[in-house]
């Protein structure tokens, strides 16, 4: 059993110009096949699940010798593959607003869309070094953090510092921008919700709550 990496639902170049294409092609064929690299020969020998959500849900689970590797590439193949689904091009169904029950919830827990993305951006932006903002359900509750390195919600608070269901996230380590935005994380940061794919969030929003 080996992970394998996942195509991207658009060219290289669709998300430009919020995200440029060669970064695309570094960050998806490069950094992401790195971490399913790594990941497969980390977990080469062992019985362990072939859904990756699955396994970095239980990284405790993994051998000692070689939980650290799991942890790290399991963590960067999983966030990875959701972050892709999680943009389309602008006005192609990414960008614009929530609808719905996610819009509703949003509304009420955090007062505003306005103010949600006020709220993500300063996880984003407060998050030192590399990691990840995410809004996540827990309890059947929205919440938003932060996480380091390649950690995901799914390893739970104990281990990511941040538990949940993952429906929202981005990826804040410099190769996710620095071609094109250098050291202007908040630039990255505000032009990134041009491509939000909020319909995404939506369905995960609901397979959460089920």
């Amino acid at each position: 059993m080996a992970f394998n990496l996942p195509d991207l639902p658009y060219p290289h170049d669709a998300l430009e110009p919020v995200i440029d294409a060669q970064t695309m092609q570094l960050h998806h064929g490069k950094h992401h096949q790195t971490y399913v690299t790594n990941l497969n020969n980390a977990i080469e020998g062992l019985d362990v699940p072939n859904d990756i959500e699955r396994l970095i849900a239980d990284i405790g689970a993994i051998p000692e010798a070689k939980r650290t590797a799991v942890r790290n590439n399991g963590g960067g193949h999983a966030n990875h593959s959701l972050f892709w689904q999680l943009m389309a091009p602008k006005g192609k169904g990414g960008g614009g607003a929530p609808s719905g029950d996610l819009a509703a919830a949003i509304d009420s827990t955090f007062g505003s869309l306005e103010k949600f993305k006020e709220t993500f951006t300063t996880a984003a932006l407060t998050r030192f070094g590399s990691g990840w903002a995410w809004l996540v359900v827990d309890g059947g509750t929205l919440k938003v953090g932060s996480t380091a390195n390649q950690d995901s919600p799914l390893m739970g608070q104990a281990v990511a510092g941040l538990g949940g269901r993952p429906i929202l996230g981005l990826d804040v380590w410099e190769h996710a921008y620095y071609l094109n935005y250098q050291n202007r994380r908040p630039d990255y940061v505000k032009a990134w919700w041009d491509v939000v794919n909020w319909d995404k969030v939506a369905d995960l929003f609901t397979q959460a709550r089920t």
